[in-house]
């Protein structure tokens, strides 16, 4: 297969141009280290709308009425779950907990003097979690309390909780990752978008234009390197999340590469648009910025998306950046869902898509 010679001209170019300056190389590779290590903390915000499931028994009316009062206290709202595996409905991001009693069912074995029923609860969010927790704690003691007519210290239900995938409710477990996606978005997306206004500012892209290049060539030997660049990060930055903060990975190392091949290869979409849209470095910049702080806030890496009304949730699900970090928390904590990982990928890769050919569209081989 014969190589295209001028692409290579401009992966070199590139490379040479942006690996040669030792601030560059610290930007790249020693900044996401220190970042990593120093911003790994959580922020909180009230909880709600938490997916409550619950696996249902016939004539269980004690079951039936806390899952009931449980949603109409405001905090939770019904899940909607493909399966009655109470683990299998967590896993697939389905439920964010579930109520599970006995085999005979709540009501009848309170009747026999051991009512016991479990709550699982999705600990990938700690903070979530805890909040859960106690929601539940404050329902089962009004049910005890006033539907039982029971005194709590005399309870005829054994409330037991079972934490999944964060057991000692360990807060980086849960930030971590949304820090790992949001250096990679950062990265990503303020190299790429200076890369041909930069051109255009310093007056080479004349010579671009005017060299007997095609359209293609010049776009992609303008993003690869970024794409390479993006990607090479990972590992670093995955380094210091398990051996620092000690963050399980459970999952593939090779599923969470190539989620992350994708995420940059959309953020490098959305840099390369950016940068045919601007003229000079500065905008370019301001640009990068306009995106990157709103995408960062909806993200759901500090503020639930369950908690945003319905416009700002549609927004949300066009920020990449979501997908992504649920992707991360997916494979690291959960080992990864099949569905959920197919799923968030062709959402990736369609958002990719679109954005480089408006980028081919928006691109002219000209200085107006």
């Amino acid at each position: 297969m014969k190589i295209n010679q001028t692409l290579l001209g401009f992966i070199r170019k590139e490379f040479i141009q942006t690996l040669r300056d030792p601030k560059m190389r610290a930007l790249l590779f020693v900044a996401p280290i220190i970042q990593m290590t120093l911003f790994g903390v959580a922020i909180s915000s009230d909880v709600k709308n938490v997916r409550l499931s619950y696996i249902p028994h016939t004539n269980d009316t004690v079951l039936e009425h806390v899952y009931q009062r449980a949603i109409k206290s405001g905090w939770f709202i019904p899940a909607r779950v493909s399966t009655r595996d109470p683990f299998g409905q967590i896993h697939a991001n389905e439920a964010d907990a579930v109520l599970v009693a006995p085999p005979e069912g709540l009501t009848d074995s309170i009747a026999r003097g051991r009512g016991q029923v479990q709550l699982l609860i999705n600990a990938s969010n700690v903070l979530r979690a805890q909040s859960i927790e106690n929601y539940m704690n404050s329902i089962f003691s009004n049910v005890i309390q006033k539907d039982l007519n029971r005194k709590r210290n005399i309870a005829p239900i054994h409330f037991d909780i079972r934490i999944l995938y964060n057991p000692t409710i360990r807060t980086a477990v849960y930030m971590v990752p949304g820090v790992m996606s949001t250096l990679i978005c950062l990265i990503t997306i303020t190299l790429t978008s200076m890369s041909i206004s930069k051109e255009k500012e310093t007056g080479t892209f004349e010579m671009l234009v005017s060299a007997p290049t095609k359209k293609w060539e010049i776009i992609l030997g303008k993003t690869l390197p970024y794409i390479v660049l993006g990607v090479s990060n990972v590992p670093l930055i995955l380094g210091v999340a398990v051996f620092v903060f000690d963050v399980p990975m459970r999952g593939s190392f090779l599923v969470l590469i190539l989620s992350s091949i994708i995420f940059v290869c959309t953020t490098v979409s959305i840099g390369t648009l950016i940068s045919i849209l601007t003229k000079t470095q500065q905008q370019s910049m301001m640009a990068s910025f306009l995106f990157l702080f709103p995408a960062i806030q909806l993200s759901g890496m500090t503020f639930p998306i369950e908690n945003m009304p319905p416009y700002m949730k549609f927004i949300a699900y066009l920020n990449p950046l979501t997908y992504f970090l649920e992707l991360l928390r997916n494979i690291m904590l959960k080992g990864g869902d099949t569905r959920l990982i197919l799923s968030h990928f062709a959402v990736l890769i369609l958002m990719g898509a679109v954005l480089i050919t408006i980028s081919f569209k928006k691109f002219k081989n000209t200085l107006g």
